[in-house]
């Protein structure tokens, strides 16, 4: 049996595209002989369409595009994930497509409801198994969750499948891969069956899809492996039930460059599927804009990639040269705009106001502020998207200016410690020396007051993310925290700021998820609340 794995990267909500894609992927797969085609979940309308399932037009449009799909089905099988409606009810869907029909549906059994998924609030569930013939070998139909259980599968081998295809929308996360190799070398050992693993790929909004695209045989082995972070087409040759797989096995990308590649696909799809042409940034000659930097021209190139400095008063001269050597280096639109003229007529404007009180941080986001009334000036100017530049460690407990540095409509680096911020602009050098060695070698600073450094207001940050890392995505309390040899005060101190800072993370702009738990859609808190730190 020839399988096609069609690691595909839709567009949520533009049907008629994805339509359009499908069809041709499903014409070269048949022209190459293939007798099964296998596409991801809600491949049809992109994952996770959100309430776009909940418009009225949207049946509409799925059977439109079925209906222009199923007569390109002639030789092969096709295996397409869709959202079904029958019956005044939503299913997370399989569809079996042969000889121009759609002949078999799978509904999804187990329909995730933590994290980042929330498909109970859509979707219903099946309850019956879905078995079909491709070349006298009986295929068992599961969608993602279902893998994740004990009855989709058990059901489907009983019923007489000799291979499971588990289609997919599972998103990227550190560590992601081993968890899913893990859970399918268990399922396959356990029920005797080899399993194929189809995932989608691509960025959505805060979501990357990785791809990761596998399958085992019966005793748990990788016979097919596919790219990470891009679409493919991969045509397998597959003996059952003997488990005989002719197939590519890609590399297993490292942890830093697994992490690296999801952030450039995230920014490359935000900006490319949202329709900007271009992207501006704030250069700040520090580690977090050089970080970002260096993803915007490995997503989009550095024509499309435009880097400002902003200077004040008590931005060094070496921030300065280093900011303009990264620009240079990486080939970038770059531009200096001095902020001080305009921070003195803000400060001459509100002098009787002022009068009263001695300067304090009242003066330092002022400057972030105009900052980022510039770039995003430059932005409704020039149509470019502005990224913005904070890090989660900063993200997390406020380290950063509402309407100042937090402005824009994407942060790169929204889920990564500042401690990994410095890996990965390690990691990238080694490639090519893109980032300034002295970048990564001072001291952090946002340079909005004299001699400012940010340990002036933060614990070290080898410390604050060890402690972020197990407050927010490992969902440990304070006093668990202090039990594991951090001092009661900095964490206390830590974990208040987090909590305080909800306000302004709900008001920041989103940022590609790359952890285990990240802000937004992640992890969820209320802004007003009592609740107290401790136990």
């Amino acid at each position: 049996m020839k399988i096609l794995v069609a690691q595909f990267n839709p567009h949520v909500g533009d049907l008629d595209a994805n339509a359009a894609r499908i069809i041709q992927i499903v014409e070269d797969g048949q022209n190459q002989g293939a007798d099964l085609i296998v596409f991801p979940e809600l491949a049809l309308c992109g994952y996770p369409p959100e309430d776009l399932l909940l418009r009225p037009s949207m049946k509409i449009r799925v059977d439109r595009a079925l209906e222009k799909i199923a007569p390109a089905v002639t030789s092969a099988k096709v295996i397409l994930g869709f959202p079904l409606e029958e019956e005044d009810l939503l299913y997370n869907a399989a569809g079996v497509f042969e000889n121009g029909a759609l002949t078999n549906i799978y509904r999804k059994r187990e329909l995730p409801n933590y994290r980042v998924f929330d498909e109970k609030r859509y979707f219903s569930s099946g309850n019956l198994s879905c078995i079909i013939s491709v070349g006298g070998i009986k295929v068992g139909i599961t969608i993602c969750e279902d893998l994740w259980h004990e009855s989709p599968i058990k059901d489907a081998v009983e019923e007489g499948a000799e291979l499971i295809v588990n289609i997919n929308a599972s998103p990227f996360q550190v560590r992601k891969h081993q968890q899913r190799l893990d859970i399918l070398k268990k399922q396959a050992r356990r029920h005797a069956i080899p399993i194929l693993y189809a995932n989608m790929v691509g960025g959505q909004d805060e979501l990357v899809f990785d791809g990761d695209s596998m399958l085992v045989d019966a005793a748990g082995n990788i016979g097919y492996q596919a790219a990470w972070f891009s679409e493919s087409c991969d045509l397998l040759e597959a003996s059952l039930p003997s488990d005989g797989i002719k197939a590519s096995v890609a590399e297993i990308p490292g942890t830093l460059e697994a992490t690296y590649q999801a952030l450039v696909l995230g920014v490359h799809d935000y900006v490319t599927k949202n329709g900007f042409s271009s992207v501006v940034l704030g250069l700040s000659g520090g580690i977090d804009s050089a970080l970002t930097l260096a993803i915007a021209v490995d997503a989009l190139g550095a024509d499309r990639v435009r880097a400002i400095m902003m200077p004040f008063h008590y931005t060094s001269d070496l921030s300065r040269n280093l900011a303009a050597k990264q620009a240079e280096t990486m080939g970038v639109h770059y531009q200096s705009i001095g902020i001080e003229g305009i921070f003195d007529r803000f400060t001459d404007a509100l002098a009787e106001e002022f009068a009263a009180f001695e300067p304090d941080v009242t003066e330092q986001n002022m400057q972030a502020r105009i900052r980022g009334v510039l770039l995003m000036a430059i932005s409704n100017k020039e149509g470019s998207l502005v990224l913005t530049t904070g890090n989660k460690s900063e993200v997390a407990v406020g380290y950063s200016t509402l309407y100042g540095d937090m402005a824009g409509g994407f942060d790169v680096l929204k889920d990564v410690l500042k401690t990994k911020v410095y890996e990965l602009a390690n990691w990238r050098n080694k490639i090519a020396a893109v980032i300034p060695e002295q970048v990564i070698t001072r001291a952090p600073s946002a340079e909005l007051a004299p001699g400012q450094v940010d340990q002036d207001s933060l614990p070290d940050y080898e410390e604050l993310d060890a402690i972020l890392e197990k407050y927010i995505e490992l969902d440990m309390s304070a006093a668990s925290i202090i039990t594991q040899g951090f001092a009661e005060e900095t964490v206390g101190k830590v974990v208040k700021l987090v909590d305080r800072n909800e306000y302004k993370r709900r008001q920041s702009a989103i940022g590609p998820r790359v952890s285990q738990r990240a802000f937004g859609r992640d992890r969820r808190y209320p802004i007003t609340n009592g609740w107290q730190p401790g136990d």
